[in-house]
């Protein structure tokens, strides 16, 4: 994938203060190798430049690690493996489930996982409504799947009592907000921090309000 942009990977991990190591590294490469491959028949991501991949999705997933709580996560709408794919080689601990409703997407994710030798993950085609889980994920996210509320209400099934729901959204996340569907806490509003990426992203850490998580309990 070339010298440049393992640099500029190594950098990017470097200035977000990730304990990765060379195997991780290495891994995080050759699946944007596999993205730009396979991005040239199957237009997964707009974006075309791998050097360009490297900020806007690796690093761009990357910088949520440190918001990350628990042993179980679900990517809702992962797309190509965005930012699921990222996570789980920078935390292999977790159980994470890949969701997308695309069969060419899902086939490019399975394709990844298989390569990559991933441990723990489990690519899925489904409607996010009609997937049912044998138990709830200690976190959701999603990156720029949908709106807040909507994630919010669609994914409800899927998140553990105690879970958390994690929406990567832009700059225009204040809107959202104040559309938030009753029956839901926030918890922050973070600003991350993306080296090399102009664009601004923040990162909404919601959970089922207090009371609707005891009657579900009951």
């Amino acid at each position: 994938m070339g010298a440049d942009n393992a640099e500029r990977l190594d950098r990017g991990i470097d200035a977000l203060g990730l304990d990765l190591d060379g195997t991780q590294r290495a891994a995080l490469l050759a699946y944007l190798e596999l993205l730009a491959h396979w991005n040239r028949a199957y237009n997964l991501t707009a974006v075309r430049d791998p050097a360009e991949m490297v900020t806007r999705h690796l690093l761009d997933s990357l910088a949520v690690v440190p918001w990350l709580d628990g042993v179980s996560l679900i990517d809702v709408g992962t797309g190509a493996g965005l930012p699921g794919i990222p996570l789980a080689i920078a935390r292999p601990d977790l159980a994470v489930t890949l969701l997308d409703a695309s069969s060419k997407r899902i086939r490019f994710v399975r394709q990844a996982v298989i390569e990559l030798g991933l441990q723990g993950v489990t690519p899925v085609q489904a409607r996010v409504e009609s997937f049912r889980a044998s138990d709830g994920f200690d976190m959701v996210i999603s990156r720029a799947f949908t709106a807040l509320s909507d994630m919010l209400t669609s994914c409800r099934h899927l998140v553990a009592a105690d879970g958390r729901f994690l929406a990567m959204k832009g700059a225009q996340v204040e809107r959202e907000l104040a559309d938030l569907p009753a029956g839901f806490d926030v918890l922050d509003v973070t600003e991350l921090q993306v080296p090399g990426l102009e664009a601004t992203r923040m990162l909404v850490r919601a959970r089922i309000a207090e009371g609707l998580r005891r009657d579900r309990d009951q």
